[in-house]
């Protein structure tokens, strides 16, 4: 995960897809790579492909794919607002477990 990391970094790429680059990581090394992550992202389009809130709550705007299918897009407040659709359901049953 890190090369990929260093390589963008490197490469200076305009544009970072992320798919899934922190699920098998514990709480405080998901916090030590977002702190890395935000300095690589800054002036880059980055596409974050992620199943944990922790890592989309932050996004300028978040896009809930449902079978293949746009089914909602917006910021994370923008979607709990929406109330009983998709993202705000999943993001109360994660906060209940």
């Amino acid at each position: 995960m890190t090369t990929c990391y260093c390589r963008a970094f490197l490469k200076d790429a305009p544009i970072i897809i992320l798919d899934e680059s922190i699920s098998n990581l514990d709480k405080p090394s998901e916090m030590q790579v977002f702190e890395a992550l935000e300095r690589l992202m800054i002036g880059r389009t980055t596409f974050i492909i992620a199943h944990r809130f922790s890592t989309v709550v932050q996004a300028n705007r978040i896009v809930v794919v449902d079978h293949g299918w746009i089914v909602q897009e917006g910021t994370h407040v923008e979607l709990l607002r929406s109330g009983n659709a998709g993202y705000s359901r999943l993001y109360q049953r994660h906060l209940s477990v």
